[in-house]
């Protein structure tokens, strides 16, 4: 039997999703606390907050459809049978000069990550010491230019040739070591196909499982080639213990609220053309050592600016989400390409927080083409 999830009653990308996971990731960090006691148990007020910021997020869902009901006449709940599928095409059909552009692109930040992985002289996923250096300018110009590529390349042009050059660029960022690239790269392209192709549900099983054995398999690896550190723990009771000692951080964030004063957000913002981690000014402030932590996707807006600036922070990000999942709901291609991306990196936020600077560059287009199609929308009408 067929399955199919694009029923348009059933969205398995809704923004919603969001409070699923970060309700998922509380679930998985409870055996460290609770059963192995590997780790001391949060009070009361992780829970508050966590429900309250994600009680804004789904407000700013909320104003996201107000908003484009009343004044742009969108339909916030479109049946995704309205919309065609991308046309398939075969290896030899044409290649338009747009098809080509992209593809030339994902090549390039494939390239890039090949010279930047030749300059490191071996492998980061294999070497603590060599990820510590892996996160160079060209491996950032080289995410800038292939994640969107890949993306906007599936979301436009069904030629399953495309798809070799995303299991290439797939595993030359995983080869780096980092958990995030890989995970978003299978997750933002998950998402892409899914409201672009009618996808099996059980193909859609098999992509999340394979993106579970990816998460497991680059973190447990990573880890183990940290010399100096000696885990007895197995691939599923890390992943427990790095989402409840995560959640442990969010805790000491809400206690230590303001402590930063805005000075996360500038450090995320230009750090990685200064040399600095925003996220090690996390564990100063959380854990009071020079340590490079994660504080959840509340984390560092409580420690920038306390409890109304990450209630802020939930709602815009909401807000962002929800309008711009809409509106690929009716235009498909570059803005379901970007809604994936965004999407993506947010449920990877969950654990690791805003500061990514690359992260709000995808962010500030995603809006500029909000913005864009909005305006064109409103002449419309």
């Amino acid at each position: 039997m067929n399955y199919n999830f694009k029923n348009g009653n059933f969205d398995l990308f809704h923004p919603l999703i969001v409070v699923v996971m970060t309700i998922l990731f509380l679930i998985i960090a409870m055996p460290m606390w609770y059963f192995y006691r590997e780790l001391p148990t949060p009070n009361l007020d992780l829970y508050l907050y966590i429900g309250l910021g994600l009680l804004f997020f789904i407000f700013g869902i909320c104003l996201s459809n107000c908003i484009l009901k009343k004044n742009f006449k969108i339909d916030t709940v479109l049946s995704f049978k309205k919309i065609l599928s991308a046309e398939k095409l075969s290896l030899f059909d044409t290649y338009s000069k747009n098809e080509l552009i992209l593809v030339g692109l994902v090549s390039l930040g494939i390239l890039l990550q090949i010279i930047n992985i030749a300059l490191l002289g071996g492998i980061p996923l294999f070497s603590a010491t060599l990820k510590a250096k892996a996160a160079t300018k060209i491996w950032l110009i080289s995410y800038i230019i292939f994640l969107p590529s890949i993306n906007v390349l599936l979301a436009k042009y069904n030629r399953k040739s495309h798809y070799l050059l995303l299991f290439i660029g797939l595993v030359l960022f995983a080869l780096t070591g980092y958990r995030t690239t890989p995970i978003a790269i299978m997750l933002s392209a998950l998402i892409t196909l899914y409201y672009t192709r009618d996808v099996d549900m059980k193909y859609i099983i098999l992509a999340i499982l394979a993106i579970a054995v990816v998460l497991l398999a680059v973190g447990f690896i990573a880890v183990q080639a940290i010399s100096w550190q000696h885990w007895s723990l197995n691939p599923i009771e890390l992943v427990s213990y790095r989402a409840a000692f995560t959640l442990n951080v969010l805790s000491k964030a809400i206690e230590n609220q303001f402590t930063t004063m805005g000075n996360l957000f500038y450090t995320t913002l230009t750090g990685f053309f200064t040399h600095s981690d925003a996220r090690v000014l996390v564990g100063q402030a959380t854990i009071g050592r020079v340590h490079s932590i994660t504080s959840t996707i509340f984390g560092p807006a409580l420690l920038d600016f306390g409890i109304v600036g990450m209630l802020i922070q939930m709602f815009l990000i909401g807000l962002i989400l929800k309008t711009l999942h809409s509106i690929q709901n009716h235009s498909k291609s570059i803005f379901t390409a970007f809604y994936g991306i965004l999407l993506a990196q947010t449920i990877i936020w969950i654990e690791t927080g805003p500061t990514d600077v690359v992260v709000w560059l995808f962010y500030l287009i995603g809006i500029f083409l909000i913005i864009h199609f909005l305006r064109g929308a409103n002449h419309e009408i």
